[in-house]
């Protein structure tokens, strides 16, 4: 057993919009604790709380009630900056729209997290290249996004959470913008990270690309439906959704 507590770690999380009538519940009540080291994919039909729990996790929105413990911290309890610090140290993101900088170098972009921790500029470039070759991009680091296919701007994007040395990547959708061909190969690239010891959580509502993650989490309705290793349930969701 590990003597660290988990990463994550939800004790009955719920997240309320609006009152009385107008009363939505995005999340109702949801458990569940990823350890180090994990590779986890929320899904979800639309509208189950996929995008609210990733917000949660990633410390950009906080619960109306129930317990949220990131990395044995309680960040319920943390002010704004505080959490912009968890968000800034500990957390690396992955977008469906890359969020690149416009005319702006691979390495540039990559390097952006380094400038808002303050590391030096030598240093800076040293751990922006090493990313961008942990990811494939070796000898792009030049390149703009515009000179740069989908998959490899997810690529710089995917080195730019990682740079910072994360504790944990939220990837949101990290192939809702790409062809199959490339999807395929940004998972591949996610599984090989998380062979390397990294904690993933991903979001995302396509069955091919949630297999890549050895644990499912089931959301219906802001509740846990099931959480475990993919059973072929996905299928099942989805033609009941089609129906």
């Amino acid at each position: 057993m590990s003597s660290h507590p988990p990463v994550i770690e939800l004790s009955d999380i719920a997240k309320v919009y609006g009152t009385g009538e107008a009363e939505v519940r995005a999340l109702d009540g949801v458990s569940l604790s990823i350890e180090r080291g994990e590779f986890v994919a929320i899904m979800g039909p639309s509208g189950s709380g996929k995008s609210t729990a990733m917000n949660i996790l990633g410390c950009l929105d906080s619960p109306s009630a129930g317990r949220f413990l990131f990395n044995g911290v309680d960040v319920a309890g943390l002010t704004r900056d505080q959490r912009a610090l968890i968000r800034r140290n500990w957390i690396g993101f992955v977008f469906q729209g890359f969020n690149l900088l416009a005319r702006t170098t691979a390495l540039e972009n990559v390097e952006l997290p380094l400038i808002y921790k303050g590391v030096p500029r030598a240093e800076r470039r040293e751990m922006a290249m090493a990313a961008l070759a942990r990811v494939g991009l070796a000898g792009r680091e030049g390149h703009d996004p515009s000179q740069l296919s989908g998959g490899q701007q997810q690529r710089v994007a995917i080195a730019r959470a990682l740079v910072g040395n994360p504790e944990v990547i939220l990837a949101d959708e990290p192939t809702g913008n790409l062809d199959q061909k490339r999807s395929h190969e940004i998972m591949k690239l996610l599984a090989e990270l998380h062979d390397q010891g990294l904690t993933i959580v991903m979001v995302t509502h396509e069955d091919d690309m949630a297999d890549y993650a050895p644990r499912h989490i089931w959301l219906v309705d802001g509740r846990v439906e099931s959480d475990g290793a993919p059973t072929g349930r996905s299928q099942h969701h989805h033609r009941e959704a089609a129906q």
